[in-house]
């Protein structure tokens, strides 16, 4: 790979010659601009605004534009003069651990390699010690006509550079979020946990660019006169722009399809599922809830009733017992009551008689 920067890292006392190569290279779509009537390209063309004609690339120099408008030239000598200790040399400022350094400040991304047999020593010293403790190494260099900050850590077995934006290049946040107060229900928190477990892991060697396949299978169709403006039609999603919707109903949809899509029938899988927390307060609960409370009201008229019927049938026991003993006893006493009667009969029959021989006898 060639190298587009050439100097060394300063690690304290240590100085590591390095090379500075791209580590990415863009793949995205490019188009050409051309005469709609003929096809022809349209070219830009460089040209001098006093003279009105165009100059070549060896004329072509650097100009700084003062605050009253006055240009001044500037040459790539004046610039290498530059007494400036990072021009050649990223330089070290201290280490911190990675999840200090936020990913909004991060740039391009470099490979340093080391230029010449006497960097391989205090190459590997410095990619082993960033191994071991974890943190990445913060410095400053100069790069392409500007001074950067450069975020060195390890990748793989190589030492990887990411410039760095300046603080002052990150714009504020502020108006960017939304304005309207919003709340979150712990059930649909609990749904958006779920989904995110039930899409897993992310296969890094899946991804592709999308959209420059279907822009190669266009050009080829265009190249067999193929119509594509129909399947276009009929390939363009409808816009959901400013529709209403129901967010749990979203993301329950979502969990499914997320399921389905990892072969995962009936949402039976190796996701974990979550309880909704916040169950309670939500609609779709309450119907269990009145469920719940109309059970509840079924068992305690089902305990009444039944201690009614048990009362009930006390009453009834007890009433039986009672005309149980009432004639009993009206059993016992009718020998008894009969006997008296017929004892006073024979007593009154007695003495009938001798009152009637008394008479006779007078």
């Amino acid at each position: 790979m060639r190298s587009i920067w050439k100097g060394s890292i300063s690690f304290g006392l240590v100085s590591i010659p390095i090379k500075v190569v791209s580590a990415t290279e863009s793949h995205s779509v490019s188009f050409h601009q051309v005469h709609t009537t003929d096809g022809g390209r349209i070219r830009y063309r460089k040209v001098c605004e006093l003279e009105e004609k165009e100059v070549p690339r060896e004329e072509i120099g650097k100009g700084f534009e003062t605050g009253d408008g006055t240009t001044v030239q500037l040459t790539d000598s004046d610039l290498a003069a530059l007494p400036l200790p990072t021009a050649k040399t990223v330089d070290i400022l201290g280490f911190v651990p990675s999840e200090d350094v936020d990913p909004i400040q991060l740039d391009r991304s470099y490979y340093l390699a080391g230029d010449g047999r006497s960097a391989a020593k205090p190459y590997a010293l410095l990619r082993e010690a960033l191994k071991r403790s974890g943190k990445v190494a913060v410095g400053k260099l100069a790069m392409r006509g500007r001074e950067s900050l450069g975020l060195l850590r390890v990748y793989e077995d190589v030492i990887a550079l990411h410039t760095m934006l300046w603080p002052e290049e990150i714009r504020s946040v502020s108006g960017v979020a939304p304005e309207e107060d919003v709340t979150i229900r712990d059930a649909e928190l609990d749904l958006a946990d779920t989904l995110m477990e039930t899409l897993g892991d992310l296969d890094w060697s899946e991804l592709h660019d999308e959209y420059r396949a279907a822009v190669e299978q266009l050009v080829t169709a265009k190249m067999e006169g193929v119509d594509t403006a129909e399947a276009g039609k009929e390939a363009a999603a409808p816009s959901k722009k400013g529709q209403v919707v129901d967010l749990m109903a979203v993301l329950e949809s979502s969990v499914q399809a997320a399921r389905q899509s990892r072969g995962e029938n009936g949402g039976t899988g190796d996701a974990t599922v979550h309880e909704l927390r916040g169950a309670k307060k939500t609609p779709s609960k309450s119907k269990d809830g009145a469920a719940k409370s109309s059970g509840g009201a079924k068992k305690t008229a089902s305990k009444t009733a039944s201690k009614t019927t048990g009362k009930t049938a006390a009453a009834k026991k007890t009433a039986a017992k009672s005309t149980a003993k009432k004639t009993a006893g009206a059993k016992k006493a009718a020998p008894k009551t009969a006997a008296k009667t017929a004892a006073k009969s024979t007593a009154k029959k007695t003495a009938a008689k001798k009152t009637a021989r008394t008479r006779k006898s007078a």
